[in-house]
């Protein structure tokens, strides 16, 4: 029975000791002597206790990685505007304008303006707008225009070189300026011209018209008889219209052609009219057809002084005294 003890009491160590390894526990100096079957069975004699005071084992622990927290999304105004500074544009010294630059250039010779006066203008199949412009000349035309139109500018002088070589020049249309001085060489090279518009100026004298002209209008300028070639005229045959009102004339400008259809003279300073004016006083057979629009009306002159003046026209003039 007492062998039967003992053999149970070192199972249960056994077991113990087992646990022990396999917990980890540390290796303890055990006292052999002391587990000798004569005091196996007495429990006071086990030792069973372990002091870890003595054991200062540094444990390092790792710590968690950081969390990675995104950057805030950045929020862009909606009236924000990024500011560039820009380099300095390079300067370039002035250039002084001209207009006796005659280079044809790819839009045409330069103007006073230092620019192509097709670049300043429009130039469309021969015919060049400068309408409205601020111009103070005539620019340089590109040889082949043939309609030229600079009205409402500040143009105040038509120079003999301004339309030279311009041989398939057609109409000039320079109304509304301000020009006051017309060259008398002025117009004299351009054969092919047809159309000659100046109205609203402050033109005194006409300069020698070519013959080829068919509308000539020279109204609300300052145009006086003294100031007109004699018989200015006579040699257009092709001449149709005639506007000179407003003007400040001293008698109708005879001889006019046979083309003639339409003279206005109103508001001049027109005080008499004689039978060869408008009729041929020495053939009374002679009717002159085209000219059916006169007017005569604004002028110190009495129309129905002169009867004899109109037998050969269509149709009577237009003219109330002043």
């Amino acid at each position: 029975m007492v062998i039967q003890r003992q053999t149970s009491k070192m199972l249960l160590y056994l077991v113990w000791i087992l646990l022990g390894f396999s917990l980890g526990a540390p290796p303890t100096d055990l006292d052999l002597e002391a587990f000798g079957l004569e005091n196996y069975d007495d429990p006071d004699s086990w030792d069973l206790h372990y002091n870890y005071d003595d054991e200062h084992e540094e444990v390092e622990t790792v710590a968690p990685p950081t969390a990675l927290t995104p950057p805030p999304a950045v929020v862009v105004p909606e009236n924000y505007v990024e500011e560039m500074t820009l380099p300095p544009r390079p300067t370039k010294s002035p250039v002084p304008s001209t207009l006796d630059f005659k280079a044809p250039g790819l839009f045409g010779p330069d103007t006073g303006l230092g620019m192509p006066t097709c670049l300043l203008c429009v130039c469309i199949s021969g015919s060049v707008y400068c309408d409205d412009s601020d111009l103070t000349h005539i620019p340089p035309l590109p040889k082949e225009t043939t309609h030229f139109y600079a009205r409402f500018n500040k143009i105040t002088e038509i120079k003999a070189a301004d339309f030279i070589n311009l041989n398939q020049l057609k109409r000039i249309d320079l109304s509304g300026n301000q020009i006051g001085k017309v060259n008398e060489d002025a117009f004299r090279s351009l054969l092919q011209l047809q159309d000659l518009m100046m109205a609203d100026n402050n033109i005194q004298a006409l300069p020698e018209l070519p013959a080829s002209l068919k509308h000539i209008d020279i109204r609300n300028n300052k145009l006086r008889s003294s100031g007109m070639h004699a018989e200015a005229f006579k040699e257009m045959k092709e001449l149709q219209f005639l506007y000179l009102s407003h003007n400040k004339l001293d008698y109708i400008p005879v001889p006019l052609p046979e083309s003639l259809r339409v003279l206005h003279l109103q508001n001049n300073n027109i005080q008499s009219i004689t039978q060869d004016t408008f009729c041929n006083s020495h053939d009374k057979n002679y009717i002159r057809k085209a000219l059916e629009d006169i007017r005569l009306d604004g002028n110190p002159v009495d129309i129905n002084l002169y009867p004899q003046a109109y037998f050969c026209l269509p149709r009577l003039p237009v003219g109330t005294p002043v």
